[in-house]
């Protein structure tokens, strides 16, 4: 067989993270990349996303940071000759691109064949029409449906239909585009919305009330086909599966339901072809049995990640191989090592999958939840009941609640969060069963099957006895085996946490450690994929005898903490490993490639709290812990780990507590005659004012305590600090605000690095394009800097000298500080790795994670590095969901809102970032650009590359101030009106009709409040997929390369011929 393989392979990866295709693509593209080489398959990875682990040196043999568009791809394809191409490892994006390769004839070109699910498969999967012509060629039930191409036809279906209907997009991805349309008033605007985004909807009936139930199939080119996993959505029909929560296997199907769908999943496979895995999805009628198909996604999903964690089956691995050819008897079961992948798993455990929101956080952003994702992450965890796994994965989410009762918020109306549900709803069911309200009321206002409500009920009854019951053994050992943590419990019952754990310590109530060995213990099996539960009187395993360490990863991806803290923690652990050092990783998320079953020696699918790592490290006797490399929440348990004794690998929690404490990070800074920004902790309205007075306006405030999302703002004058005071925080003697100067034209840099014993190992110095005011997390980041002065390199890391010695580190650090006609300001010192690290460590070529574990260690050996003089340059850019969330405003301020990152190399500013920022899935289709620019000062800095523009041939709009402006300047715009003078022509038909390619929208002095009309030209940008920039510094270096670069003639090369 082995002379009928590929020879080479290419691999679409899926870009930039954001909400509908996240961390799960990295985690079924790493397994993709190591299928291949098992079977000596030379590999070529095309993904910009540079925070991955796919992406890593030692993955593909040959990697393209470089945009994922038909434009680049084809000429990789034409420079590489791949005899084949993998199309289903990199979720939707990889999906079109592949299908416009197919269309345009560039794969029967350079003779590249599509392996596992055909072309046409994954049409009829794609195409609606064809999806439902397909269906109905066999007998299946779908829902009763039409695919349309325009808002008139679209009507007529409706109406064929009958209200309400369900409106969904093709070739979409997460749900977007889809809407329940209640009544025809509703019907033009959202069509036009769909088809923006998409050639084709589907109008079909809405199926309201129905459950909604997965399968995942595996099928080989020889017609073999099981079943891995089936999963059930706690929410019914209307709330898109990625965001409810999911549980798995099913919990209120009957033999005959079940099998009867297992059986039409497995006929649907096989009749439209799929080689390798799908996700195929039902509405299932509660009342009589009867199901409808809905859809089927002939890829790596977010549910076949789920899957594969859910059941030990390496789902994307066996997929790969599938995809050559091989069967399914013919691939072994890495995990299990006993068995081949021609089994279905077996599950004695009961998994719960619950979204991660992070809607507060853009203000303005629509709060319910419906067809269309919008949550950024996820977490699953493992029990042996419905109780114990939902709660385990409510305290996973980490959004600070210990248990159900911790609504997050303000209960207003929790009747109204249960029928038109919020990011909250569980949490307002929750409240409502505890206040009273009956389970069948509930279930009339939600849909949610009683079995689901009843346990719920079960949990509030539970804490109503944990607090009016005398604690004893059977009540601790019940209260534990239905998920209550001993913070929960202890708040119940007014103790400290240590006092419960003491009570359990001395009536030996402890959880047992279990292993997934996807056979339900039928066959022996020896897995290294664990969980703790309390349903359990022995471990199914005794622990290490090499004294491991321990790793903790990074939790649920969310708006801050994403992919780039997965792979350090995967670095991490690989560098242990390379070390002999038996390594366990802890960690909640499904969508990694930490929870990968090959990454470590343990894999503890667990929650990342004091008392679940006490536990492991505990059993384990574990010789230690690494904290510094999951993101903030590991570092947040230093002082616990320090005061229970334990050793922590690395820089010690009393200089983590002094970095991280404000009062005394300050205090280290004066006295190390460093300067800061000036700051104060104001706990009256006067403090805050006297403040000002000494500091003056704009100045930075951040509440310690939040309303409705708010948290860091500018404030520009003393009625907005009235306003935000009054609206958005609270300020009291025990909720103190901070307020610091803002330094208004600086430019922000940072340093991240490595230090061992309080010296500096490796250190990289990057800067940011914005000026400060940017999250810099939403920064867009140049490396090596382009535009600092030698003198402000040489103090920043002089002063970085300082801090590292006086901290005494020993591990990763970021210093981030503020540069101002080259005087600098320290603005914060991070102990742990950033979420700059893999950028800093794929642009110089040295890994930073692994300088720093060998550091950790006291293994790493003196060597001299590079990171400035490169003769190359790299641009990381942030990658925005904004087209998600409805009504949020899509402009970069100091509260970060992005859900991703690409970053791409080039020989020199210009074509790097040009690279980078078309690799968040920016084309410009027409040399026509809108412009409506605030304050004389960006107009007048932005005229010399408007000039240019004009000169090449671009066509330019302009509102009424900038019109005039250019007017003045002899420069020939066509005027448009703004959106709220309701007269023609009006940037609205123009934008609508997509008559321009790229529009500029600067507020004027930061000011982007919602409901201006530069709030509206931004709204419809963005819903009508016109890219839209914000930023002065941004417009500048892009309008300057517009004007002076072929964006077809940018020279495209691999990592490696960088990184030589």
């Amino acid at each position: 067989m082995s002379n009928r393989l590929p020879k080479k392979i290419l691999i679409l990866g899926s870009g930039g993270l954001r909400i509908g295709q996240a961390g799960e693509f990295d985690y079924s593209g790493s397994q993709a990349i190591k299928a291949l080489k098992e079977e000596g398959i030379a590999t070529v990875l095309i993904n910009p996303n540079i925070a991955t682990n796919q992406t890593d040196a030692g993955m593909a043999d040959t990697l393209y940071l470089q945009p994922l568009n038909f434009h680049t791809v084809k000429k990789i394809i034409a420079k590489e000759k791949p005899d084949g191409i993998f199309l289903s490892f990199g979720g939707q994006t990889a999906l079109n691109l592949g299908l416009e390769l197919s269309e345009k004839g560039v794969l029967k070109k350079y003779n590249v064949k599509v392996l596992g699910t055909p072309i046409i498969a994954i049409k009829i999967t794609e195409d609606r029409e064809l999806f439902k012509n397909s269906l109905t060629e066999i007998d299946v039930k779908i829902a009763k449906s039409i695919a349309v191409k325009s808002p008139d036809k679209a009507k007529e279906a409706a109406k064929k239909i009958g209200y309400p209907v369900m409106m969904r997009s093709a070739y979409a991805l997460g749900g977007q585009g889809s809407a329940v349309i209640e009544k025809e008033s509703e019907l033009h605007t959202k069509v036009v919305e769909a088809l923006n985004g998409s050639p084709q909807i589907l109008i079909e009936e809405y199926l309201a009330g129905w459950k909604e139930i997965e399968y995942e199939v595996v099928r080989d080119s020889a017609d073999n086909c099981i079943t891995v996993c089936n999963m059930e959505n706690f929410d019914p029909m209307g709330i898109h599966t990625g965001e409810s929560i999911v549980v798995a296997p099913s919990q209120t199907l009957n033999n005959h339901e079940y099998h009867l769908l297992r059986e039409i999943a497995i006929k649907t496979v096989r009749h439209i072809g799929i080689v390798g895995e799908c996700n195929i999805q039902y509405a299932l009628n509660p009342k009589n049995g009867d199901y409808r198909v809905i859809e089927i996604n002939a890829r790596l999903s977010r549910s076949s990640a789920l899957a594969s964690k859910a059941t030990g089956y390496p789902l994307a691995a066996v997929a790969a191989k599938l995809a050559l050819g091989k069967k399914l008897h013919e691939i072994k079961n890495a995990v299990t090592q006993k068995t081949s992948a021609f089994f279905e798993p077996a599950l004695d455990y009961l998994v719960v999958k619950i979204p991660r929101w992070d809607i507060q956080k853009l203000k303005s952003a629509e709060k319910r939840i419906g067809t269309e994702m919008k949550s950024v992450g996820e977490v699953m965890a493992i029990g042996r009941s419905f109780p114990e796994a939902l709660q385990k994965a409510v305290r996973m989410l980490n959004i600070g609640k210990i248990a159900l009762q911790n609504y997050p918020g303000k209960i207003d109306d929790p009747a109204d969060e249960i029928a038109y549900p919020t990011y909250r709803r569980l949490f307002a069911i929750y409240d409502a069963l505890r206040n009273g309200m009956s389970v069948d009321t509930v279930h009339e206002m939600s849909k949610i099957d009683k079995w689901f409500l009843h346990h719920l009920k079960n949990i509030t009854n539970m804490e109503k006895r944990i607090k009016t019951k005398k604690l004893n053994a059977e009540l601790l050992l019940q209260a534990k085996k239905m998920g209550f943590s001993d913070v929960a419990i202890a708040h119940f019952k007014r103790k400290n946490p240590e006092e419960i754990r003491s009570l359990r310590e001395k009536w030996k109530i402890k959880p047992s450690v279990k292993q997934i060995d996807t056979l339900a213990g039928e066959f022996p099996a020896q897995t290294n994929y664990l969980y703790l539960t309390y349903h359990g009187t022995e471990n199914d395993i005794v622990p290490s005898l090499k004294k491991p360490i321990i790793v903790l990863g990074s939790g649920p991806y969310s708006i801050g903490s994403s992919v780039e803290f997965d792979w350090c923690a995967v670095n991490t652990a690989k560098t242990l490993r390379r070390l002999n050092k038996q390594t366990v990783i802890i960690n909640s998320n499904p969508e990694t490639v930490s929870t990968d079953y090959d990454e470590s020696d343990r894999l503890y699918f667990e929650e990342l709290t004091w008392e679940r790592v006490r536990d492991i490290y505990e059993f384990e006797q574990a010789s230690g812990i690494i904290i510094s490399m999951g993101g903030q929440i590991p570092n947040t348990l230093s002082t616990s780990l320090a005061k229970a004794g334990f050793k922590i690998f690395g820089t010690q929690a009393a200089s983590i507590d002094m970095a991280e404490n404000r009062e005394k990070f300050s205090t280290l800074l004066n006295d190390l005659k460093i300067d800061q920004p000036r700051w104060a902790r104001a706990r009256t309205f006067q403090v805050a004012k006297n403040f000002i007075e000494k500091v003056g306006y704009p100045v930075l405030v951040r509440p310690s305590y939040v309303l409705s999302g708010a948290a860091m703002n500018i404030v520009q004058s003393e009625d907005e600090l009235e306003k935000y005071l009054s609206e958005a925080t609270v300020i009291s003697v025990d909720r103190p605000v901070v307020i610091s100067e803002f330094i208004t034209g600086a430019k922000e840099l940072e340093i991240d690095g490595v230090a061992k014993n309080g010296a500096i190992v490796i250190q990289a110095i990057s800067e940011h394009i914005e000026n400060a005011g940017v999250h810099s997390g939403d920064a867009t980041i140049v490396l090596p800097p382009q535009r600092l002065y030698l003198e402000t390199i040489r103090r920043a890391k002089e002063i970085t000298a300082k801090i590292v010695k006086s901290l005494n580190i020993t591990g990763p650090f970021n210093i981030q500080f503020l540069a101002k006609e080259n005087n600098l300001k320290v603005i914060e010192c991070n102990i742990r790795a950033s979420r700059s690290f893999p950028f800093v460590s794929k642009v110089t070529g040295y890994n930073f994670v692994e300088i720093a574990t060998e550091a950790i260690l006291n293994k790493h050996k003196s060597r001299d590095y590079e990171t400035l003089e490169l003769k190359h340059v790299g641009i990381k850019t942030p990658q925005f969901s904004y087209s998600r969330l409805k009504g949020s405003n899509p402009i970069t301020s100091v509260e970060m809102a992005s859900t991703g990152e690409v970053a791409t190399l080039g020989a020199n500013y210009l074509t790097a970032f040009v690279s980078s920022w078309l690799s968040t899935e920016q084309e410009i289709k027409k040399k026509k650009i809108i412009l409506s620019i605030g304050g004389s000062s960006a107009k007048t800095k932005l005229l010399d590359s408007v000039k240019k523009l004009e000169n090449q041939g671009w066509e330019i709009y302009a509102t009424e101030g900038t019109h005039n402006f250019l007017s003045k300047a002899g420069i020939a715009a066509s005027f448009l009106y703004k959106i709220s003078d309701g007269l023609d022509p009006n940037v609205t038909g123009i934008i609508e009709r997509k008559g321009v390619g790229l529009i500029i929208n600067i507020p004027r002095n930061g000011v982007h409040n919602r409901k201006t009309d530069g709030f509206l030209l931004r709204r419809l940008a963005i819903d009508n997929h016109i890219p839209l920039i914000t930023n002065y510094q941004i417009a500048t270096i892009l309008l300057r390369a517009l004007s002076e670069l072929d964006l077809n003639k940018i020279p495209i090369k691999s990592w490696q011929e960088y990184i030589k």
